[in-house]
């Protein structure tokens, strides 16, 4: 990202990340620090974490939300540079989506969530 901005100017980066697989941390943090959108690809993931008992589905069942809510609520706090653009299918799953703009989780949900990392 360094080398290309010396070239034109980056207003986004969108790197694999999810709750799951954050190899791209780094890129993430600079990022923030430099005031880059961050589009994480594949933002839900799709591994363990979405498997029923553990962490994402008791934060969910204790939410009265999904446990795509979850994952999207998890992104939008990670940073305030996070994009996710979540696939969107009827105009319920948009309002679902969007709904899970509203959810704040917990410190300890925080906790057990990012024990999910790979």
């Amino acid at each position: 990202i360094v080398r290309a901005r010396k070239i034109l100017p980056i207003v986004s980066v969108q790197n694999r990340y999810n709750i799951e697989d954050r190899k791209t941390e780094n890129t993430l943090v600079y990022c923030q620090k430099e005031g880059i959108g961050f589009i994480p690809w594949f933002p839900i993931g799709g591994g363990r974490g979405l498997q029923p008992e553990n962490a994402l589905e008791r934060v969910a069942k204790d939410h009265g939300v999904s446990v795509i809510q979850v994952a999207l609520a998890w992104l939008l706090e990670r940073s305030p540079v996070m994009l996710p653009i979540p696939g969107t299918s009827s105009l319920a799953h948009l309002e679902e989506n969007v709904a899970a703009a509203k959810l704040k989780l917990a410190p300890a949900e925080w906790k057990a969530i990012d024990a999910l990392a790979s």
